[in-house]
């Protein structure tokens, strides 16, 4: 299997192929409603709403400083992460959704373009080498696909109508 062929790989299991850890990100969001999206666990935290938006700037971000794109072409104004209000509409929800996908899409499709050398060069402005950028990226969704599962938990066991947990 080539490099490109793996790196690939890594992104469509971390995201929405099957893999040997459990869900992946597009599996840990499937069935999930906008108001268990934008519920907080406690104030200050991020919710699953927020979570998916920030793995669709990174995803955006990678892709940018591989390509050498630049910056301002990510659909939502600031970086990393973008609040949201505490409560959503499905439609807001979903368009969030497929931000996610498509920059998903567009990530997968530069790196798809990558030839073997650009992966051991440091792209323009990165302290890392391509393919440490895109694997980087992989375990990023895997992280986050965590952090959402315990969300959904806590969210199944909250008092309802209660924006907090219940001790």
């Amino acid at each position: 299997m080539s490099e490109i062929a793996l790196l690939l790989r890594m992104l469509d299991e971390s995201y929405e192929k099957k893999a040997w850890q459990g869900p992946n990100l597009r599996g840990a969001l499937r069935g999930v409603g906008a108001s268990e999206a934008a519920w907080r666990p406690a104030p200050g935290r991020h919710s699953i709403r927020e979570l998916a938006v920030h793995a669709a700037y990174w995803k955006y971000a990678v892709r940018r400083m591989l390509t050498g794109e630049k910056r301002g072409a990510f659909p939502e104004k600031g970086s990393n992460w973008f609040a949201r209000p505490a409560s959503t509409t499905e439609r807001a929800w979903r368009a969030d959704l497929a931000m996610l996908d498509a920059e998903h899409r567009r990530l997968r499709a530069a790196v798809a373009a990558l030839s073997g050398a650009a992966l051991r060069r440091k792209p323009p402005g990165s302290r890392y080498t391509a393919d440490t950028l895109v694997y980087g990226a992989a375990s990023h969704d895997v992280y986050h696909t965590g952090q959402i599962q315990l969300l959904k938990r806590l969210w199944k066991q909250r008092k309802p109508g209660a924006s907090r947990l219940v001790g």
